[in-house]
């Protein structure tokens, strides 16, 4: 099996050089992850499916959906990847590298763990930070445009976010210097998650249901759809930072009456 990754690895290295890899490929791995796990809840809203395991009842209109994608796509070619070129002499400085031997899986797993604590944790107060009054009025009332997300909708920002909010995603990697691989599975797991929480949909196999301190949809879109100076549940992935800080309070409220309620409807 070693063998077999370390031969697709030698012609992927073989074809690409190290600037490409870390820039043009790591763009076409955000991108391919981003829309493939985006556009199902897109669709589903669109089409009606899954109705009953949407949170929120209202739905988005096909042209605002549409203004979203062709935004994401401006911002995508005109923000992100020119960052990605940008920022490669410094990911290099830290240790970036795309030679063989590939990582061990142990390796891999303990440096993505440590990124999503890491980005958690930087999130959690870049986000509280936005929504202040300054803040959020002229940089972070973009993303909430869509007070019903839906899975694009989790990288529709001002271009500003995208820089400020950006650093908790590069900041693990650029600490530890991570291998090409580990960094592309690292993007994609991240980019997986945040489209889950925006994606409004609730289902029976969410991760939520299994993962002990997760937040995912259900925690994230309460965060849309009350007004900013009350939303709380600002941590992009766990629960523990805004229950210690007690920035989930009325989120815990809520759901304690919706479940009162359906008590008294059973």
């Amino acid at each position: 099996m070693a063998s077999a990754l370390d031969s697709a690895w030698q012609v992927v290295t073989g074809n690409f050089s190290e600037f490409q890899l870390a820039t043009l490929v790591t763009f076409l791995v955000h991108e391919t992850a981003f829309f493939l796990s985006g556009i199902p809840s897109l669709l589903f809203e669109r089409f009606g499916l899954f109705a009953k395991y949407k949170i929120q009842k209202k739905s988005n209109t096909s042209a605002y959906q549409i203004r979203c994608v062709l935004r994401l796509i401006l911002y995508h070619v005109c923000v992100n990847l020119p960052i990605m070129i940008f920022s490669y002499p410094a990911f290099k400085f830290m240790g970036l590298r795309s030679t063989l031997p590939l990582p061990h899986w142990t390796v891999v797993v303990s440096q993505v763990v440590f990124y999503f604590v890491l980005e958690d944790f930087i999130f959690y107060w870049g986000h509280r930070a936005l929504h202040t009054k300054w803040l959020y009025k002229h940089v972070h009332s973009v993303h909430h445009e869509y007070a019903t997300p839906f899975g694009l909708a989790s990288e529709y920002a001002h271009p500003a976010e995208i820089l400020f909010l950006g650093f908790a995603t590069v900041a693990g990697p650029a600490i530890t210097g991570p291998h090409m691989l580990t960094l592309w599975i690292w993007i994609v797991l991240r980019v997986v998650e945040t489209v889950e929480a925006h994606s409004g949909y609730h289902f029976p196999w969410s991760p939520s249901n299994f993962l002990p301190l997760y937040g995912g949809s259900e925690f994230h879109d309460y965060h849309h759809r009350v007004l900013y100076t009350k939303s709380g549940n600002y941590a992009s992935t766990f629960v523990y930072m805004d229950w210690l800080f007690g920035t989930d309070k009325d989120y815990r409220k809520a759901k304690a009456l919706e479940e009162e309620q359906g008590k008294k409807k059973l």
